[in-house]
């Protein structure tokens, strides 16, 4: 396992999340779900690069007060479902 999702794996148990828990999302009345493992796993599959920029991200949501870990989870499910969709209607 590269050390990167080892890290981000360590911050949600820290936080007392759950990394198999899921995240339901609306999407035009569409209910969508992913959990955390997905969200981090598929962003691992990006460059060596872009897993350092999630991490560091990661990282910041942890320092924010008004953000915090899931929220930021939150956020990049929302990502990976626009770009699916997005894919989907090309």
């Amino acid at each position: 396992m590269n050390d990167v999702k080892q890290k981000c794996e360590k911050i949600l148990t820290q936080e007392g999340i759950d990394i198999n828990s899921e995240i339901d999302f609306d999407v035009n009345g569409k209910v969508h779900t992913l959990s955390f493992l997905y969200i981090l796993e598929t962003f691992m599959l990006s460059s060596d690069e872009s897993q350092l920029v999630f991490l560091a991200a990661l990282e910041k949501a942890l320092d924010a007060k008004d953000m915090g870990v899931d929220r930021f989870f939150e956020g990049m499910g929302q990502l990976l479902l626009m770009t699916h969709l997005s894919d989907k209607i090309e």
